[in-house]
């Protein structure tokens, strides 16, 4: 069997993933919620609810504030008691609204989720155009459930000029300790193809991919059973490399494609999803549900599980004890250190990393010139030169050198001999480019 990659650099980290194999946990509703209405990439979503009203399970409470933006809503029933601040692991001040239920809510709630029939029938949703799907989506405020949560509706609406060849589900789940998204597919590989039926249609397309790393057989079996009868839909085997999952190394890796530098991935005729992107837009059209929950991993290095989480869930009543030496959430590759789990569950978070091992780095060495930081760069960058130059503040040189293309996925760091943090620099240095970059077309307009 030919497995799938791309072609240019990648690392091959230890996969820890313990948690692989273990059933999702669905949690219960908790009698609070906090929704921040920053959960996604874009502006922020505007409360359209205030301190006093009832809302019902599912309900809208913050409209998008933009193009590029997604609807919030709510995982519970209750009263909208405060429209305040809330933190990010990271300790930075986001707007929130906060809801609590009370007895009442609580058994509404169960009742309405003992229905668990789907509202929409298979001859109702065949008669669906791109158009009614993508809307489907847009109001259950999807976004991309991989990390990067660009607002899904958004990726099925390419700009003029741009024309969708095939949908590409990025199963990849490359990042080590992560099991979300591989027990998902096996749990629901039927509803995900149905999600991804919806996608291809959404898209005007007639073939939709499903790629997926070669370390998980259990899932291929089950998304192979379920496309069988889905013309269209393949499974496609992938190597096992990080950064499989990158979007512009997948495209590669299945279409044979390179995204063109500053060119959005549409131009190659491609449009990604992540696989439990696929699962919303499942539960989004049959079900009429917007998305109230997500599943991610917990990982200590000893043990790992795999939960089902209402958006809003305060992170610290998920694991036990809080004497970590380090927090991340997500993964360690690139995960972000956290200062609190104190914090509300987002729409992004894909896991909680409480693994010893990652807890300290080693001490930073000078640079031995040996240069693997350059053949691990899946995008054909310097990370040694464009790291300096941001250390250096020597913005226009790094800008010169495509820092802007870096996709921050550590590779550089993780093999780099000399422990220098080449990935924390580049990270600065590519906000500031593209900050200036944004300032340019902004005054060309004006």
């Amino acid at each position: 069997m030919k497995l799938h990659t791309f072609k240019t650099g990648g690392v091959h980290p230890a996969e820890n993933k313990i948690a692989a194999g273990k059933p999702i946990i669905n949690l219960p509703l908790p009698a609070e919620v906090v929704l921040p209405v920053s959960q996604h990439i874009g502006a922020p979503a505007k409360p359209i609810v205030q301190k006093g009203d009832h809302v019902k399970r599912g309900d809208r409470v913050a409209e998008a504030g933009g193009f590029v933006s997604a609807h919030i809503h709510t995982p519970i029933s209750g009263t909208v008691v405060k429209i305040d601040t809330a933190r990010t692991p990271q300790g930075m001040p986001v707007e929130a609204i906060y809801i609590k239920s009370d007895d009442a809510d609580r058994e509404a709630d169960a009742a309405s989720m003992a229905d668990s029939a789907p509202k929409r029938t298979d001859a109702e949703i065949a008669i669906l155009d791109s158009k009614a799907i993508i809307d489907l989506i847009k109001d259950a405020g999807i976004v991309g459930l991989g990390g990067a949560t660009f607002p899904a509706h958004v990726k099925l609406m390419p700009p003029p000029g741009s024309k969708a060849e095939v949908v590409i589900i990025n199963a990849a789940e490359c990042e080590p300790c992560l099991s979300c998204d591989d027990m998902l597919m096996r749990e629901n590989s039927r509803e995900i193809v149905k999600g991804v039926q919806l996608l291809v249609k959404a898209a005007g397309v007639n073939r939709g991919i499903i790629a997926i790393e070669n370390n998980k057989p259990e899932a291929i079996a089950a998304l192979t059973a379920a496309s069988s009868s889905a013309p269209g839909i393949e499974v496609m085997p992938m190597k096992v490399k990080y950064p499989q999952g990158g979007e512009k190394q997948l495209i590669e890796a299945v279409i044979g494609k390179e995204v063109p530098s500053g060119a959005l991935p549409i131009a190659t005729g491609a449009i990604v999803q992540n696989v439990a992107t696929a699962y919303a837009v499942y539960r989004a059209v049959y079900h009429n549900e917007p998305i109230l929950d997500r599943v991610l991993t917990i990982h200590n290095g000893t043990e790992g599980k795999n939960l089902r989480v209402p958006l809003g869930t305060i992170l610290s009543t998920l694991v036990e004890g809080n004497d970590y030496e380090k927090i991340i959430i997500g993964g360690p590759m690139m995960g972000r250190t956290a200062s609190t789990l104190d914090t509300p569950m987002i729409k992004g978070t894909s896991g909680i990393l409480l693994d010893s091992r990652y807890a300290h780095r080693r001490p930073t060495e000078p640079c031995i010139k040996c240069g693997a930081c350059v053949n691990a760069c899946p995008m054909g960058l310097e990370p040694y030169l464009v790291s300096t130059l941001s250390r250096l503040k020597q913005w226009d040189e790094a800008e010169q050198e495509k820092i802007a293309n870096c996709i921050e996925c550590g590779s550089c760091s993780y093999i780099c001999p000399a422990s220098r943090p080449l990935v924390d620099y580049i990270r600065v240095g590519k906000a500031k480019v593209m900050a200036a970059i944004r300032a340019r077309a902004a005054a060309s307009k004006s």
